[in-house]
């Protein structure tokens, strides 16, 4: 009956370091339209963000920032994924780790955004 996510809201602190982390870190496209929440686009997804104050309805019963636990897929090697965090000087909380995903084995790491949110980015094996 689904086919797949189209999209998903997180509540942040601030729309902007959002914004600046994700595109910096993660290479994600801000999109801005007026009446519209700030998206996080990439690949056909988007994040949208509602800022703490400052959401749309509808929303979750109890938005709270750094409550998101979500996992991306790469679309480069777990390795490069790595480098750039380090690069940004984003810490790893965990792996490179071995995980079972939604479509088989892959290989996963794991850190924070700047609201706390728990990232995972996994990389099937090919």
């Amino acid at each position: 009956m689904i086919g797949h996510i189209d999209h998903f809201v997180l509540t942040v602190r601030s729309v902007e370091a959002s914004c600046a982390f994700d595109g910096r870190v993660l290479g994600f496209r801000r999109v801005d339209a007026p009446g519209r929440p700030s998206a996080l686009a990439f690949g056909h997804q988007k994040i949208n963000l509602h800022e703490v104050g400052r959401t749309f309805e509808p929303k979750a019963a109890a938005p709270t920032p750094g409550s998101g636990d979500f996992c991306l897929i790469a679309a480069v090697p777990i390795e490069t994924v790595r480098d750039r965090l380090l690069a940004e000087g984003v810490p790893i909380e965990l792996g490179p780790v071995e995980r079972e995903g939604a479509q088989g084995p892959m290989t996963s790491l794991y850190f924070r955004d700047p609201d706390g949110n728990l990232v995972e980015v996994g990389s099937y094996r090919r």
